[in-house]
């Protein structure tokens, strides 16, 4: 099983366009300290030339250019042979938009992000124009469900959604009060080789759920908007906290770190969605080095994993 980050920056990429924190201002100065990224979204194949996305980020036009195996082999074609959403965040799918020229295209995801994505941002409407997208829906009837299914290409890989604890968009009627299915963790695992990967960029509040996987895996990738929760109001960039945004900050004796930690030894950690404002987007940071004293990884654009 490939598994290929496209991006490992929140919602804005980093550097963020109108942004000039210090992360922002060093970054777009060419520092060797600060690694540009595009907005988040990992891709999937079990054979290297179908993929499925996990996420279809405003940047996929970037990204698909960047990354070769994803390109046409054909007159007409990708590798792109599907797409998975995870929640319906516009730094998640906006991308959509940018595929057009691929449709009709299989979309899979829950009752809640078709139905956000059908109304208050309506994507799927909308590229009805364009030959349209085919949902495929994934179903999760309470947070303690989980869902197993398949996707066709995806030989001798198996998938198993999970609801997780964040929030809705800005701007589904859902935001402050989401239900289930408006964000979702992946277990996948490779059949042939029994590795595992646990993907759960939006974990925002750990579950008894959410937990039983992540033990479960050889690798995980989750959350790492933020360093402290208050982070973007200390710096003046923003007045909202980590936790109203659905988002767990990384330090502190309940943060992501910490969540991770009674993970067995053998379990890579990995960290995605990170904010342009968060300290370990500086390679030399005391953040950065913490995480690396606790075994966890910082995702970049052009990450390879083989399972």
């Amino acid at each position: 099983m490939h598994v290929l980050v496209l991006g490992a920056a929140a919602g804005g990429g980093f550097p963020q366009w109108n942004c000039n924190c210090p992360n922002c201002h060093r970054a777009r100065r060419g520092s060797v300290h600060h690694w540009p990224r595009t907005q988040s979204s990992i891709a999937l194949s079990a054979d290297g030339k179908r993929w499925l996305l996990c996420n279809a980020s405003p940047d996929i036009r970037a990204q698909l250019h960047a990354n070769p195996a994803l390109w046409p082999s054909e007159l007409r074609g990708s590798g792109v042979h599907g797409v998975l959403l995870v929640d319906a965040q516009i730094d998640h799918v906006t991308g959509l938009l940018s595929l057009r020229e691929g449709c009709p295209l299989d979309v899979w995801c829950t009752p809640n992000v078709h139905s956000d994505l059908s109304s208050g941002f309506p994507l799927f409407p909308m590229l009805d124009h364009w030959g349209g997208l085919r949902w495929q829906p994934i179903e999760l009837s309470d947070e303690r469900t989980i869902t197993e299914f398949v996707i066709p290409f995806l030989t001798d890989i198996s998938l198993t959604a999970f609801a997780l604890h964040s929030n809705a968009p800005p701007y589904s009627p859902r935001r402050g009060t989401p239900s289930c299915g408006d964000n979702l963790g992946l277990f996948i695992v490779n059949r042939q080789t029994g590795q595992s990967l646990c993907y759960a960029p939006g974990l925002g509040q750990p579950t008894p759920l959410a937990m039983r996987f992540l033990a479960a895996a050889d690798v995980v990738m989750v959350d790492g908007t933020l360093w402290t929760d208050d982070e973007m109001q200390t710096l003046g960039v923003g007045s909202a906290t980590g936790q109203q945004m659905g988002h767990l900050a990384l330090d502190g004796p309940n943060g992501m770190m910490a969540l991770l930690d009674p993970l067995p030894k053998r379990t890579r950690r990995i960290v995605t969605h990170i904010n342009n404002t968060n300290p370990i987007l500086d390679d030399q940071s005391q953040a950065a080095s913490a995480l690396k004293a606790a075994r966890i990884d910082i995702a970049y654009d052009g990450m390879q994993l083989t399972l």
